[in-house]
């Protein structure tokens, strides 16, 4: 691996992180399946792109995409919730609907921001090197994120989003209404998908209403990964372990792009293969740990 290519993966690890940490809240805290986010990153993306071009600051740019993923992922709650349609369904009509929407805001199928200000502009014109600006702000606000929802998942409300993932019946019985929590919870979540797909979008030079294809497997994935490697146990551990495991997961996925294996080599059309393997060797290495550990110690 190159040592751009290094720093891309980092870049992109970080980057892809924050809707990792997305993934995380519903998947493992909520306990809910959602599929929103395969249409909340190119809403993130298409909010941001259309504020900068019609002359919004960048900054302010990335708040109105994380506002729009807020409100794409409270839809899928309150059609849970209030509509009482299944979780992984509402997601599903919410994602399909979301890629209409996202046409419709960006006025086209795609998205250009050559030319235009972006948050990355400011580090650049302090003299830091084009390839390490990305890396060093995506990082930042990474670290940052998991530092503020470490201590939201302390506060009575965290705790509240955790009960409601592990026992819904015990916390609803304590006074909690548990809609409220699901429907905000998923909207902070598909937030982060959002400010995920606005600094995406920020980085390449444009949006497309096709780039959260795959959102959710890479996401699954790299949560998957970052509980094998690093553990899963507490509050803290599990979403450092989120951000890690992201970074893992696009450090793999360039290490099996630059792979050649006699006439084989590995092509970018291969990503979805690499990362079902990936998925199957993180699931399948800690039972295949436990029982050679089991046999050394019989």
């Amino acid at each position: 691996m190159s040592y751009y290519a290094f720093i891309g993966a980092l870049e992109q690890g970080f980057v892809y992180g924050l809707m990792v940490l997305g993934v995380y809240l519903t998947f493992r805290v909520l306990e809910f399946p959602d599929l929103t986010v395969d249409g909340s990153l190119p809403l993130g993306a298409a909010v941001a792109s259309v504020s900068i071009t019609a002359g919004v600051p960048p900054y302010l740019a990335i708040f109105l995409a994380m506002g729009a993923g807020f409100l794409a992922g409270m839809v899928t709650g309150i059609l849970n919730t209030k509509f009482k349609i299944l979780h992984l369904l509402a997601s599903i009509l919410t994602m399909i609907a979301l890629y209409s929407v996202n046409i419709r805001i960006m006025g086209r199928p795609n998205m250009t921001l050559l030319g235009k200000p972006t948050v990355l502009d400011p580090l650049e014109a302090m003299g830091m090197a084009p390839s390490l600006a990305p890396l060093a702000l995506f990082g930042t606000i990474a670290v940052v994120i998991v530092c503020l929802l470490i201590w939201f998942l302390h506060t009575e409300w965290g705790q509240s989003m955790l009960a409601t993932g592990d026992n819904r019946q015990m916390i609803t019985s304590q006074g909690v209404n548990t809609h409220i929590v699901i429907i905000l919870g998923v909207g902070l979540s598909n937030s982060l998908v959002a400010l995920s797909g606005a600094l995406v979008c920020q980085s390449q030079g444009a949006a497309d209403v096709n780039m959260g294809v795959g959102t959710i497997v890479a996401g699954l994935a790299s949560v998957i990964v970052g509980e094998t490697v690093f553990g899963h146990r507490g509050v803290i551990r599990p979403l450092i372990a989120a951000l890690l495991g992201s970074i893992v997961y696009r450090l793999a996925i360039a290490l099996a792009l630059g792979l050649e294996l006699g006439a084989f080599s590995v092509t970018p059309s291969d990503l979805n293969l690499i990362t079902a393997v990936l998925v199957v060797i993180a699931l399948v290495s800690p039972q295949i740990k436990s029982k050679v550990l089991s046999r050394a110690n019989s």
